[in-house]
């Protein structure tokens, strides 16, 4: 599967402390990251993963391009609810696109975790 991972600044550790947790899942499939959150992950967890750029400055809007042409099977966006984005209209595009293509999209860690459990159980097929 091609999976996208995205953190906003104050989600980030949490992010790579799923990552982690899971990394075994995570090694088995294709990884595609904004910016900072790609970077970190490749130093913190040791994954290759293709970065795009930050997304304030359009890594938001470039896995958004992914899933409008059916190229990410899931995304796992660790969202700040409660910090203002200086790139939300770009965030909203991106849930919008997963919603109009019926990508599966995990904001918090809850949702990201049953979406890992379910892919562990496909891959287990």
């Amino acid at each position: 599967m091609k999976i996208a991972l995205i953190a906003h600044d104050k989600k980030k550790e949490a992010l790579i402390t799923f990552v982690e947790e899971f990394l075994d899942t995570f090694k088995l499939h294709d990884l595609f990251a904004t910016g900072t959150t790609g970077k970190r992950l490749m130093e913190e967890t040791g994954l290759d993963v293709h970065r795009f750029k930050s997304g304030p400055l359009g890594g938001d809007q470039e896995i958004g391009s992914m899933v409008a042409n059916g190229s990410i099977d899931v995304i796992i966006f660790f969202r700040d609810p409660l910090t203002a984005q200086p790139h939300e209209p770009d965030v909203s595009a991106l849930l919008r696109l997963s919603d109009v293509y019926d990508v599966p999209l995990a904001t918090n860690e809850g949702t990201a975790s049953a979406i890992i459990h379910y892919i562990n159980h496909i891959d287990r097929e």
